[in-house]
């Protein structure tokens, strides 16, 4: 008897659907998986047999063939289990149900129990978008699950429950979706910028990177607060929307790092690889190509600290993510396009001893090293680099200062309400704010008062700036002029921009 059940791949961030078909037939014990199965889903044959027989059935001695459509999609992890086992369980007639509608996903163990599976929220999304009325889940996945909105959602613990289910003998277990600000995991505290003790000037380049999600590199002597200037970045971030939430939640789940305890992210992502780190790992890879950390930084920020001691294949690699806010990788069997739309922050020495141009210690290297140190990071990548800060030594009477800065909360407020403009300005679009601009939206919505042409004008000339970097500061500029509230770009908010551009660009 043939007997069909419904199931979904993860293929990058999106799910796609897959058809389970079962067929047992007489002949020699048997159990055959078809349709482009990675060695997780071979494996399943002896969690599946296992489980069924732990769950009070009995497993078919016949010939069993399994077929994973559509065929040409290769099908990756456990998630199958689930599937196959009901499958299984409906063509050999030991129960009766009508699952024509119903997607099934979870990894079994064997005795019968489901286990967590990655990628729900994905594959849950598309059931939905598909028409599909049910979906039958693990119950540790069915907090996720329910973050899409009209969907329903059949938990279960264990196989045998479902068999229950099916042959009538329980109800159908139900899963009373909560409030999604009841599961939100409280905040974790950050450095507040308050005790970070002067670099006010520094504080003021964060502000503006934060209010127009703009890439900032920090460079300065060792002890100078470069790293705690950077973790105090995301205490002044903005919150993330809900669809913004839901972007970075999906994310997670793919790659098996979403909290059990934790259904929705709602705190924007920080991640601070090591420079050792390979080229896969940063941008993403694999045979079967999953999330990097640029990915896994998305709606957030990417702290590289000691930025020259990455390796330049891995910082060139970020030259094209850096513009485009995607990262496609593409491989023998397709391509993968993951979102990586994250603030770059950079920390970095002037020299390998760290002293160049200090006026406190002298620096021991040689004019050569410094300037092939410095060059490890190329033009191209600091061109799309909009603000470049230099984060000086601090002197003995303001660390002996008790008095506290200013608060993240109220630097916070003022990022908001940029932000709340930029959305309002970008309503309709995909934009979310000023950094994303393209050319056609800066030569609109940047527009320059008379008066600041002129220095405008004297920066290029002076300054050798690319077309890039014009529109860069024009950029800067807006968020700056959005800071204060002004609909038109003036030259103090030129002047604050321009000196914001990389040295060695100048």
């Amino acid at each position: 008897m043939l007997a069909k059940v419904i199931s979904c791949a993860i293929v990058g961030l999106d799910g796609a659907i897959v058809e389970v078909e079962v067929d047992i037939s007489p002949g020699l014990p048997s159990f055959t998986i078809v349709g482009l199965p990675d060695t997780a889903v071979q494996e399943a044959r002896e969690r599946v047999r296992a489980a069924i027989r732990n769950s009070a059935c009995s497993f078919p001695m016949r010939r069993i063939v399994v077929n994973l459509a559509p065929a040409n999609l290769k099908k990756a992890g456990p998630a199958y289990d689930l599937p196959i086992a009901v499958g299984i369980l409906l063509s050999s007639e030991q129960v009766y149900a009508d699952v024509s509608q119903t997607v099934l996903l979870g990894e079994l163990s064997l005795d019968g129990s489901l286990r967590h599976t990655n990628g729900i929220l994905p594959m849950i999304a598309l059931a939905h978008e598909e028409g599909l009325s049910t979906t039958i889940v693990p119950d540790t996945d069915a907090k996720e699950a329910s973050l899409i909105e009209g969907a329903k959602i059949i938990p279960i613990t264990s196989l045998s429950q479902l068999v229950s289910y099916f042959r009538g003998e329980i109800p159908a277990p139900e899963y009373k979706p909560e409030e999604v600000e009841e599961y939100i995991p409280p905040t974790t505290s950050t450095t507040d910028l308050a005790y970070v003790k002067g670099q006010e000037h520094v504080k003021r380049a964060l502000e503006v990177a934060a209010a127009g999600g703009h890439n900032v590199i920090m460079m300065g002597p060792p002890g100078s607060g470069k790293t705690l200037l950077a973790r105090s970045l995301p205490s002044i971030l903005p919150p993330m929307t809900t669809e913004e939430a839901l972007e970075v939640t999906k994310i997670y789940s793919v790659s098996g790092l979403l909290p059990s305890d934790t259904p929705l992210i709602k705190r924007r992502p920080f991640r601070s690889p090591h420079y050792s780190i390979s080229n896969a790992g940063l941008v993403g890879g694999g045979h079967w190509p999953r999330p990097g950390e640029i990915s896994l930084s998305h709606r957030g920020v990417l702290f590289l600290d000691e930025l020259p001691e990455f390796g330049h294949a891995v910082l060139e690699l970020l030259r094209q993510p850096l513009e485009d806010k995607v990262i496609t990788i593409s491989r023998a069997q397709g391509s993968v396009t993951f979102p990586a739309n994250f603030m770059l922050v950079g920390a970095m020495n002037p020299c390998p001893c760290g002293y160049y141009g200090d006026p406190f210690r002298q620096c021991t290297c040689p004019p050569s090293l410094v300037s092939r140190y410095q060059k490890r990071i190329s033009g191209p990548f600091l061109d799309r680099v909009d603000i470049f800060t230099e984060v000086p030594h601090i002197d003995y009477e303001k660390l002996a200062d008790n008095r506290l800065g200013e608060l993240s909360e109220r630097v916070q407020t003022r990022v908001e309400a940029a932000r709340t403009t930029q959305r309002q300005r970008f309503q309709g679009t995909n934009l979310a704010c000023n950094a994303e601009m393209t050319p056609t939206e800066v030569r609109e919505f940047c527009q320059v008062e008379e008066s600041a042409q002129s220095l405008l004008k004297a920066a290029m000339k002076q300054l050798y700036l690319s077309a890039r970097a014009f529109h860069r500061i024009l950029k800067i500029a807006r968020t700056i002029a959005d800071l204060e509230n002004t609909d038109i770009i003036k030259a103090h908010h030129l002047a604050e921009a321009i000196q914001y551009r990389p040295r060695s660009l100048v």
